[in-house]
């Protein structure tokens, strides 16, 4: 499945401080609040920029004119807008999938990556992390990788009574550094126990999202699986050092020709209920169930099976052209053998398998619970709500489970508690007794902090417009524990609706007060790429960042591009197309960066600066777009921005948004439109989860994120590619 994460609200709230993955991450604070911390560094002048495009022709604009209907508003074609816009990335990413080689693929999907940055549709702004931070939790503790849900598998987290200190902590990474290298164990039990420490088992976070549903195969968003995964296993696991250890699956083997992966599972393993009462056995069957129920649920995990991505046989044919599921190649060769088919050699198939679409669901008791298999058949069942039972997010008896814990209370506005199944096969190995969420909306930050000192939460993060900051330094905390927490490969970024359909939603909450005529001229400027480079070279997240994290940490978790930078290497030397030879080693970050030198892309896209914000660039765009648009369009251009505003530091980054975006392009050129959302809800459904594209309720929305699948930069970049469903293309107003 994908991990759509929404931008939390809240600055102080607790966080998962173990281990994340990464080539260079410490702590992991997977689920580390963003908007509060929406992080830009110093303004940095990329190499080798072009100049903007100069004017249109005599003949008049020909780019994409949104014209009234009777005098309405009416909106675009999605097919149409897309193309314009993306054409050559999609080529640029057909050209990867038929790569001979890994390090060839890297290099085309590096460079298909700067013609996405260079759209400038989107503009990656920061990753989780790099905030100053209190932990109980020793690091490394977690699953160590950058991609799938290993991630938010806590089993083997290891808690102190205390917060560990700076020393301690740079104890134990450089213990971590060595058995990484075949130095030794890494064991922060012991080294902790030996310091003094005694060690907790009940982990205590918080949330703001509850889950929407309990079935793990039919959601695409984080703050679902985050508390399922718990609960189910997989056929393999990552450990804290990064290697891929069997779990349900004790071997496997592919075949010659690399097409065929066979699993033997291990035997014995059992379903249970929420008060752990044995339901059925695990079995190869539930492995094939699953992936049936997954592609009929339709949640927008489906295509990470097909072309483009998993590659299995029969997939894109049950999807999209009515084909039989029986041709689909995932089979139980017997109970305790499963094999999957692809149709061409994937690299990366193995990294897929912790994601959880390739989780096993208890066919029978989804069933027993009105379960159907079928597209149609379901999509008719999920709507009889008196016979169809399975996962209900009000009920943790309506999912069964077979992993190290067990859902035993779910209440939206309060708690949710996963206690520690008994007869997990490997239970002696699970470190928590519970893993308990507290309902935190953000909205007393104090209260937070003084509950992490008190032991109710594990850590807390130090905010500066939270006020946390300042106090930890007065009481003296900050100097005895704080500690600067990794950035992960998790990227957020902000989407500008180029084919907007929405300007308030159902309720009559998060109105736009623009007339049908500057609905239609935004709609229009937004499809001019010379505006969009305007608008995303003049957006300050450095000063935007601040608002949260204070000047120290303002450019510490900025990101510039959608990829994490180190996410892969190339194995081998390799030349491209135009004769440039990549060293061996080479990041996929400094690829990406050549690239856009070469296409004129003014974007530093290193981690840590503010690589976007150029303001003379932004004004010079301006002026090209303003001489291509004409008299298309009446200025100012509206955009509007929906913010929560019962969170303080959403309000400030707003208005710093605001300020930042009027005082270079000038309000007699852009007006920034702040609309207020009084609700988390009203906040998250006019974008993070709007339905589609044309459900989307702004103009300019900077509260979606996107954590890698698996060991490939086209876990990310897929999600812009229509052809394999472009899942985040719904956060520019298309599809």
């Amino acid at each position: 499945m994908k991990k759509l994460l929404a931008l939390l609200l809240a600055v102080a709230m607790v966080l998962s401080l173990a281990a994340c993955g990464g080539s260079k991450n410490d702590t992991a604070d997977n689920s580390e609040p963003v908007i509060e911390e929406n992080t830009s560094s110093e303004t940095t002048e990329p190499t080798d920029a072009t100049e903007p495009t100069e004017t249109g022709d005599e003949g008049g604009y020909e780019g994409y004119v949104s014209e009234l209907v009777d005098g309405a508003y009416a909106r675009g074609d999605d097919e149409e807008i897309y193309n314009s816009i993306y054409g050559e990335f999609c080529e640029l990413m057909e050209q990867a999938r038929n790569a001979e080689s890994n390090d060839e693929r890297f290099v085309i999907e590096a460079k298909a990556e700067a013609v996405l940055l260079d759209t400038a549709t989107m503009i990656p702004n920061t990753t989780q992390g790099g905030a100053y931070t209190l932990s109980r939790v020793a690091p490394r503790t977690i699953p160590y990788v950058q991609w799938g849900n290993d991630d938010d598998r806590w089993h083997g987290m290891v808690i102190s009574d205390e917060f560990l200190t700076p020393d301690e902590r740079a104890d134990l990474l450089d213990m971590w550094a060595k058995a990484m290298a075949g130095e030794g164990e890494y064991d922060p039990a012991a080294y902790l126990t030996e310091k003094g420490h005694t060690l907790l088992t009940e982990y205590d976070y918080s949330f703001q999202t509850p889950p929407v549903t309990l079935d793990w195969l039919n959601t695409a968003s984080q703050s679902d699986t985050e508390i399922t995964v718990q609960t189910v296993e997989g056929l393999v696991e990552y450990d804290n050092l990064g290697n891929l250890q069997p779990k349900l699956a004790e071997s496997w083997e592919v075949s010659e020709d690399g097409l065929t992966y066979t699993f033997h599972l291990r035997q014995g393993v059992k379903w249970y209920t929420a008060e752990g009462t044995e339901y059925a056995e695990v079995t190869a069957n539930d492995f094939v169930a699953a992936m049936h129920h997954m592609l009929d649920a339709g949640a927008g995990l489906e295509y990470l099976c097909g072309a483009g991505n998993a590659e299995i046989v029969g997939v894109d044919d049950y999807l999209y052209n009515g084909g039989s599921f029986d041709n689909v190649g995932v089979k139980a060769v017997d109970d305790y053998t499963l094999q999957y088919t692809t149709a061409k050699k994937v690299p990366f198939f193995m990294t897929m398998l912790t994601y959880s679409i390739f989780l096993p669901m208890c066919e029978s008791f989804f069933e027993a619970n009105g379960g159907v298999f079928g597209r149609e058949e379901f999509a008719e069942r999920v709507l009889d709500t008196d016979t169809y039972k399975f996962g209900s997010n009000t009920d943790v008896s309506s999912q069964v489970y077979c992993g190290p814990f067990l859902l035993q209370k779910l209440q939206a506005d309060s708690e949710i508690l996963c206690v520690k199944n008994p007869n997990y096969y490997d239970a002696e190995n699970v470190t928590l007794d519970s893993i308990k969420w507290v309902y935190d909306n953000g909205e007393n930050p104090d209260a937070t902090y003084n509950d992490a000192l008190n032991g109710v939460y594990t850590g807390v993060i130090l905010g500066k417009a939270s006020g946390l900051l300042d106090k930890a330094k007065a009481d003296g905390n900050f100097d005895k524990y704080a500690y600067i927490s990794d950035t992960t490969s998790t990227s957020y970024f902000g989407g500008l609706n180029v084919n907007r359909g929405t300007f308030t939603l159902d309720s009559g909450a998060c109105a736009s007060s623009k007339t049908e005529q500057q609905k239609a001229d935004t709609v229009t400027a937004l499809n001019n790429k010379n505006f969009r480079k305007a608008m995303q070279h003049a957006f300050d997240k450095k000063t935007q960042n601040a608002v949260s994290r204070g000047e120290e940490l303002a450019e510490t978790n900025l990101r510039n591009m959608y990829t994490h930078p180190e996410f892969v290497k190339l194995e081998n030397d390799f030349t491209d197309a135009d004769g440039h030879t990549f060293a061996a080693g080479t990041l996929y970050g400094e690829i990406v960066q050549y690239y856009c030198d070469q296409i004129g892309c003014k974007v530093n896209v290193k981690d840590g600066v503010d690589g976007w914000f150029n303001p003379d660039a932004a004004k010079e765009y301006l002026a090209a777009a303003k001489e291509e648009l004409g008299d298309v369009v009446s200025w100012p251009i509206v955009i509007d921005v929906v913010y929560y505003s019962a969170n303080d530091i959403q309000t400030g980054q707003a208005n710093a948004y605001k300020a930042g975006i009027e005082d270079t392009l000038g309000t007699d050129n852009v007006v920034v439109n702040l609309i207020e959302a009084t609700t988390p809800e009203d906040f998250y459904a006019c974008g993070y989860r709007a339905a589609n594209g044309e459900a989307g309720n702004f103009d300019m929305f900077y509260g979606s994120g996107w954590g890698p699948d698996y060991g490939d930069p086209c876990t990310y970049l897929n999600t812009f590619d229509y052809s394999v469903d472009g899942y985040m293309l719904k956060v520019e107003g298309l599809f």
